[in-house]
């Protein structure tokens, strides 16, 4: 053979070995930063990979089966710093950073998400009968816009399904507590019923349970956050809840769609008694349709999450805050995907804060960012924990 034979069949067989070790060296780095929780390999490739290849409810679907099999990053070394936990509504939270419902809305991925950093996860909202919820498709992502329309309808296994799934949880497991969220039935001619069910139901495997009047896509849904009608609805709820052997706390999650009648009618609700409503949480997607938003999914019906909605959200925190005089426990919920997001809320009346929409875009390491950057910006305002921010910038 000659020798440049013999040079050419070298610089083959370089190159098979390069093709068999570069993809490998990829495959583990790629392993390697998902495990670690890398937040710029997620930000940057395995989020906008996961959108090229799968609509956006498949993807939410993988999501949640990646939590059920634990296919998240591994669980935070240390404890979350001291100056992040606070005490709402009688329970302790080991940080103020929770997932809001609509992320898993069976419960099949509470194991893994505890892993992910939260200090709360909120499931549901779950239905007393299973159901479909609307026909698809019915996500959208408005990827300009770092937002999601959504227009699900409550699917829902029901409240059989979930209860079995769940009943062997362990309470407060890894810190991080669970709030059930309760819906009803699209056909359902006694709403109240619906909700009464659920709070018999869950009353024992919930650290909190949460009345949803807000979601824009079951119909007349909405309209349970008149005056007369939440009274009635809370009235009832309310009385079932304190007839429990275990007398969980009760929130009620709005819109960000409210005018500033309604928001003085549901104050006026809320704090009707002591102890009548044990939190609100504000808020649920927005009908509207901001004028900046650039994605042309934006004509979609459904319920728009994420930054556009973050000031409506910010707002409607600050207003309930004012007007029930800061004795209810808020959660903030919008467009948090920083410290300083969440710190806005928080500065505006909000106790908690939730996120999904942030999931969407830069995946698990989010939770531990918004964690860091609250902390530091805590600190650096001289607060020595968060209940002492809570409402700063609120005058009441």
């Amino acid at each position: 053979m000659s020798d440049v034979a013999i040079k050419l069949a070298k610089s083959a067989k370089r190159l098979k070995d390069i093709a068999i070790i570069v993809p490998g060296a990829f495959l583990t780095f790629a392993g390697y930063s998902i495990y670690e929780g890398n937040e710029k390999f997620y930000r940057e490739y395995v989020m906008p990979f996961t959108h090229k290849f799968f609509d956006a409810e498949t993807a939410h679907r993988l999501g949640v089966l990646a939590a059920k099999y634990n296919i998240v990053p591994r669980k935070q070394k240390t404890p979350d710093s001291p100056i992040l936990s606070s005490v709402v509504f009688g329970r302790e939270f080991s940080n103020p950073v929770g997932l809001a419902a609509g992320f898993d809305k069976d419960g099949e991925g509470v194991r893994g998400l505890t892993k992910i950093g939260f200090g709360f996860i909120e499931i549901g909202s779950v239905t007393p009968e299973p159901q479909p919820g609307n026909p698809k498709p019915r996500v959208f992502r408005l990827k300009e816009d770092k937002a999601v329309i959504n227009r699900y309808g409550f699917n829902s296994e029901g409240h059989e399904a979930v209860y079995n799934r769940l009943k062997d949880r362990v309470t407060e497991q890894d810190n991080c507590l669970l709030g059930i969220n309760l819906g009803k039935n699209k056909s359902s001619t006694d709403p109240i019923s619906d909700y009464t069910q659920g709070v018999e139901k869950f009353s024992r495997l919930a650290d909190y349970l949460v009345v949803n009047i807000s979601s824009p896509n079951t119909p007349g849904l909405r309209d349970l956050q008149g005056k007369q009608k939440l009274q009635n609805l809370l009235d009832k709820v309310i009385e079932r809840r304190d007839e429990m052997e275990v007398r969980k706390p009760l929130l009620v999650k709005i819109a960000p769609d409210l005018t500033d009648r309604d928001k003085e009618d549901i104050a006026a609700v809320v704090t009707s008694r002591k102890g009548y409503v044990n939190g609100l949480i504000i808020s649920n997607t927005t009908v509207r349709r901001p004028p900046s938003l650039k994605n042309p999914s934006k004509t979609e019906e459904g319920g728009l999450s994420g930054p556009p909605v973050r000031d409506m959200s910010t707002k409607t925190i600050a207003d309930m805050y004012r007007l029930t005089n800061g004795s209810i426990p808020i959660i903030g919920v919008g467009g948090v995907s920083s410290g300083q997001e969440a710190y806005k809320k928080i500065r505006s009346g909000a106790s908690l804060v939730q996120l999904y929409t942030a999931l969407v875009y830069e995946g698990p390491p989010v939770v531990k960012k918004i964690k860091r950057e609250l902390e530091e910006l805590l600190r650096r305002d001289g607060f020595k924990s968060i209940s002492e921010a809570v409402g700063a910038d609120v005058k009441l």
